[in-house]
């Protein structure tokens, strides 16, 4: 029988479980402790918790979903890992480093339905989501290594930007959020935790409406209806006009800055004309809110109608927006000497038939 991910409840959902089980409250905060301080692999690892509550956690609980099936390290520190999921399915979990912290980007769903027509992701369609465990256990699992490295290094800053559209996720998601932000765990402060959409405007308001706090980013890509559908077929569902009100919702509710973000795509988007349009569609009253984050794009090989901008594109684009006034940055390029698209790494094992058990398929690459 499959059990549930342990990392999947909350701290209050596990204190009610565990007192529905006839436990005390106080074994939440050891068992609590011994997850996200201690980082045990095992539950018998546990040793000051009872064996009664030990044997009740094993037989309800799982502690390790994920398996490590491979590792691409890349010159700049970056860290692609593929995990193995119970079922089979593989996801990939990315570890970067900032001169501000250790950065992680999650992977919410087995493949995507958005289908971005220049991402790597959407390649191999969603077959389901994932668990709020199993989005934990990849922080674990990051977590984990850096352990093993002795370095005294933490993850410091989330980013829900890997496999999947978070939004169509929602309360796994939001599962995730509470407890990776626990001031009893993990402790990873709201403000260094950010969520990528594609543009679910109901979802995007119902996030405005939460008490979750963290930071949101809209993959844009165009400043308009037309250009937007060529690139993102989830704009024929949610036109810009329906994301922008929902964005502006959003912001006069939260009153927090939001990031758009923008890939510069060769002869598609980045030309000046584009920029001045984004600049017209952010308008004055969300300039002072917004920042616009533009990011070179990593060509994949399925997608080869696209290619990466030029650089002098890529500055006439920024100098565009910071001349009208627009905050907007570019994107720091990390495993540039690896599977650098996000979903890259994962449809290329697949391809090659990853799914076997084959020893060669488990060994880790540096």
């Amino acid at each position: 029988m499959k059990k549930e991910s342990i990392y999947g409840l909350t701290f209050d959902q596990l204190a009610a479980w565990l007192m529905e089980q006839g436990q005390k409250k106080s074994r939440a905060q050891q068992v609590w402790d011994w997850l996200y301080r201690k980082r045990v692999a095992d539950f018998s690892e546990m040793i000051d918790v009872n064996t009664e509550c030990i044997q009740l956690l094993e037989q309800h609980f799982d502690i390790a979903t994920l398996d490590e099936h491979l590792r691409q390290e890349s010159a700049d520190g970056t860290v692609k890992f593929l995990f193995r999921l119970q079922d089979g399915n593989l996801i990939e979990t990315v570890l970067m480093r900032h001169k501000f912290g250790l950065s992680v980007c999650v992977t919410t769903q087995v493949g995507c339905n958005i289908g971005c027509s220049f991402c790597a992701s959407g390649l191999l369609k969603k077959s389901r989501d994932l668990s709020g465990g199993e989005i934990v256990e990849q922080i674990m699992k990051v977590q984990l290594h850096l352990d093993q490295a002795r370095q005294d290094e933490k993850v410091s800053h989330v980013v829900v930007m890997g496999i999947g559209e978070p939004f169509d996720n929602y309360a796994n998601l939001s599962n995730f959020l509470r407890v990776i932000k626990d001031h009893k765990g993990l402790a990873i402060g709201p403000r260094h935790i950010t969520v990528s959409t594609s543009g679910l405007a109901d979802k995007i308001v119902e996030f405005a409406d939460s008490d979750l706090h963290v930071n949101l980013a809209i993959s844009l890509h165009a400043p308009n209806n037309d250009l937007r559908t060529r690139i993102m077929k989830i704009n024929r569902a949610i036109p810009i006009e329906k994301l922008m009100e929902a964005i502006d919702y959003y912001l006069e509710k939260t009153n927090r800055r939001i990031t758009l973000e923008y890939i510069l795509l060769k002869d598609v988007n980045d030309r000046k004309e584009h920029a001045l349009e984004l600049v017209g569609l952010i308008g004055d009253q969300r300039r002072q809110l917004v920042n616009v984050n533009l990011i070179p794009y990593n060509p994949v090989d399925e997608h080869s109608q696209y290619q990466r901008s030029e650089q002098e594109s890529v500055r006439a684009f920024y100098d565009a927006l910071k001349k009208k006034g627009v905050s907007c940055s570019v994107r720091l390029e990390h495993g540039t000497d690896i599977d650098a698209a996000c979903g890259q790494l994962r449809s290329k094992q697949i391809k090659k038939g990853a799914n076997s058990d084959s020893d060669d398929n488990r060994v880790a690459v540096g």
